[in-house]
């Protein structure tokens, strides 16, 4: 895709020998998790470049999360037609013939970037004519992936990209509750409460609720419940240099209206956790009508350590609104020092605190609100 983007793919064989000796102390268990399933070290500097050029190179006013989320998806879809391979260096090549020309002419806006239309266009030569429309087809994308057809869709296994997951066990906080951080991010206001459930329980469109700073991936069958996600975070230790960090968590006492007591339960244990707290809010005000709840437990290698986040749906005042809550361990030095250097801003605003291009949750409300309105189109 342009000179860069083969030094990249040099750099990163190299460095994919120094990664190989860096995997066995607990330290570097978490400095391992970079990156993603879909790609061996060899291939990382090239595939952060090709994101750079869809998204993080260019200026403010000309990015696109729609054009990020398009580029990952390109990413997704070329990794799921190779079998079990993850990416390598080699497979720069491929990517050179089908945008290295856009990018020459900065058709994203300046030389080395790449617009939606040459995203588009570099897809089809990759994929076949059926990949423009089927990337902006809700039926055919699904874990990332746009699939040919329908049937495609149906028949894909995301248990395969579970396998090559390192996938540790759970790590709950475990320390005495008074001595756990338990902290509140601001809630964000969504559209609609039956098609933000719908939405949430979607698992295979989570990848299409990406933000700037990270996006979550499902790797097992099934619905939200018991559903494990590989998320990817991005770090900013430089500008325009997105440092991908990977981790897992798994979803448990997902609680809806279905089941009243239950859901009462779940909302007692942590309004209790909380009110121990007065310096933090909690994150359900009292007066609120809770329709959904769940945990997003860590596993090992995590990089916030022994911890968990919660996700509530309430409605108050005629509003409806989703919101994170974390609870976590004091972390380790090692893991304190990441969370300091580049984990507690991203945390913040992948959770709500900072733009809505940078939130998850913001982004939920978007296509929330876009699903909403396409089927009003249809109805119409």
């Amino acid at each position: 895709m342009g000179l860069s983007h083969i030094l990249a793919a040099a750099a990163g064989a190299g460095a994919a020998v120094v990664a190989d000796r860096a995997r066995k102390s607990p330290v570097t268990r978490t400095a391992t998790m970079t990156g993603s399933t879909l790609a061996a070290p060899s291939a990382a500097a090239w595939i952060t470049d090709f994101l750079n050029a869809a998204y993080y190179a260019k200026d403010r006013a000309d990015r696109d999360l729609d054009e990020l989320r398009l580029a990952f998806t390109i990413v997704t879809t070329y990794w799921d037609q190779r079998d079990t391979r993850r990416l390598g260096a080699t497979d720069v090549f491929q990517f050179h013939k089908a945008f290295g020309t856009a990018r020459l002419r900065g058709t994203g806006g300046k030389t080395g970037t790449l617009s939606r239309e040459a995203l588009l266009e570099g897809g089809a030569k990759l994929f076949g004519p059926w990949f423009p429309e089927a990337a902006t087809d809700w039926d055919r994308l699904g874990w990332g992936i746009a699939f040919p057809t329908v049937e495609a869709k149906a028949a894909h296994d995301p248990e395969r990209r579970l396998a090559q997951a390192r996938l540790g066990p759970l790590t709950p906080p475990r320390r005495a509750e008074q001595q756990q951080i338990w902290h509140t991010y601001p809630p964000v206001r969504m559209p609609d409460v039956a098609a933000t459930v719908g939405g949430i329980l979607a698992v295979e469109h989570w990848p299409d609720y990406a933000s700037e700073l990270g996006r979550f991936t499902p790797l097992r069958q099934g619905g939200l419940d018991g559903q494990t996600f590989e998320i990817e975070v991005v770090g900013f230790p430089s500008p325009r240099t997105p440092v991908f960090i990977r981790g897992y968590v798994t979803i448990h006492d997902l609680v809806t209206a279905d089941d009243p007591l239950a859901l009462n339960d779940w909302v007692s244990t942590v309004r209790s956790g909380f009110s121990d707290r007065p310096n933090e809010p909690s994150p359900i005000p009292d007066d609120a009508e809770v329709h959904a709840g769940f945990d997003l437990v860590c596993h090992e290698g995590h990089f916030m350590g022994d911890a968990k986040n919660r996700l509530v749906l309430y409605s108050i005042d005629g509003t409806t609104y989703l919101r994170a809550a974390g609870t976590w361990d004091p972390m380790t030095w090692h893991l304190a020092e990441m969370y300091d250097r580049v984990g507690r801003w991203s945390q913040h605003a992948f959770w709500g605190m900072e733009a809505p291009e940078q939130s998850m949750l913001h982004q939920i409300a978007l296509q929330v609100q876009r699903r909403l309105a396409a089927a009003q189109e249809l109805s119409s």
